[in-house]
């Protein structure tokens, strides 16, 4: 009897030590889902909360409706019926204010924001300038002739690319473009801005221990049930596996680089992030990593310092907070923090 009470003391005890020390917390079997149709990019859903089969598909159904929303409003190439998105606002250019809703309406005073915030690096009035590059990039892959677009059809389309030009109403959530030749390109700000709302929502609803990844746009909402983070790969650029590896709980980290969107020309690949300054596709890194609490500002963020020299994007990293990581086209890791 005396040797049974002191084994289980010892095992009472050990019990103690452990729930103390946070061993007994074990992080679950992630639930997940993964989109193809939205923002032309894989979107992954991961649930590390326990839920089950019954909880977690009724959260993807409100995630995924958040998505099919969004994606519609701020779709710059399609028209859907009873929508005004920013394909309709291009289409109207130089007419009229259009009315619009207050979602993509905040999207519009965002990226008007985010150009501030880059000094002109991400510019949402650049549409102009993107689309000859769009439409060539597009051909190419399509099996079509691989060309550059003239250098001086880009300085034409260069001044219709003014942001004061873009004229944002909140009291009657009307957008206006003066210019009937520009054309508005939310590529650098959408897909992260729509994250962000998305968590936002889903935090307001009372979810833990869930992440977001939209194509290399990782947003995580709290931490793993044990109280880890979770561990966020960055592409090698160059060849397989990852160049770096960050452990992050509760925060944004997006990725921006040239290595999968592009087209060859002569031998050349041309990345779809172009330089306001050339008007030809950035060439200052191989891949630029952002970490910040907002996803929309870390997609914004990451674009502008990819068309950035790291002096620049260091000085711009650190006015705003967060950090930032550099491969550079030499392949060395360069990081905000050094």
């Amino acid at each position: 009897m005396k040797i049974t009470k002191i084994i289980l003391a010892l095992i009472l005890c050990f019990a103690t030590l452990v729930a103390a020390f946070g061993c007994a917390r074990v992080d679950p079997e992630p639930k997940s889902k993964t989109y193809y149709v939205y923002f032309d990019t894989v979107i992954s859903l991961a649930d590390y909360s326990g839920k089950t089969d019954a909880e977690f598909s009724a959260l993807c159904a409100r995630v995924e409706g958040e998505l099919d929303k969004y994606h519609k409003l701020f779709d710059i190439y399609n028209e859907y019926d009873g929508i005004v998105n920013i394909a309709t606002v291009n289409k109207m250019a130089g007419e009229r204010p259009v009315e619009v809703s207050r979602e993509l309406f905040d999207l519009l005073s965002f990226g008007a924001s985010a150009y501030r915030i880059t000094g002109g690096e991400v510019n949402i009035a650049m549409g102009a300038v993107l689309s000859l590059w769009h439409d060539r990039r597009t051909e190419a892959l399509e099996g079509g002739s691989a060309a550059l677009p003239s250098e001086q059809l880009l300085a034409e389309r260069q001044e219709h690319c003014n942001i004061d030009d873009l004229v944002l109403n909140e009291e009657n959530l009307t957008v206006e473009l003066r210019d009937g030749e520009m054309s508005l390109d939310v590529g650098a700000v959408a897909k992260g801005y729509a994250v962000e709302r998305i968590a936002e929502m889903l935090e307001e609803s009372g979810v833990e221990s869930f992440v977001i990844n939209a194509g290399g746009n990782v947003r995580m909402i709290g931490e793993k049930p044990s109280g880890n983070g979770w561990v966020v790969g960055v592409e090698n650029p160059v060849g397989d596996g990852y160049s770096f590896k960050l452990t992050k709980k509760d925060i944004s980290v997006v990725t921006s680089g040239a290595y999968q969107r592009y087209y060859t020309v002569d031998g050349k690949n041309y990345g779809h992030i172009i330089d306001k300054d050339t008007l030809y596709p950035a060439e200052h890194h191989l891949s630029v990593t952002v970490v910040v609490d907002d996803s929309g500002l870390a997609d914004a963020l990451s674009t502008a310092l990819f068309s950035m020299s790291y002096e620049e994007g260091l000085a711009l990293i650190r006015l705003v907070g967060g950090e930032a990581y550099w491969i550079t086209k030499d392949g060395k890791l360069l990081d905000s923090n050094q």
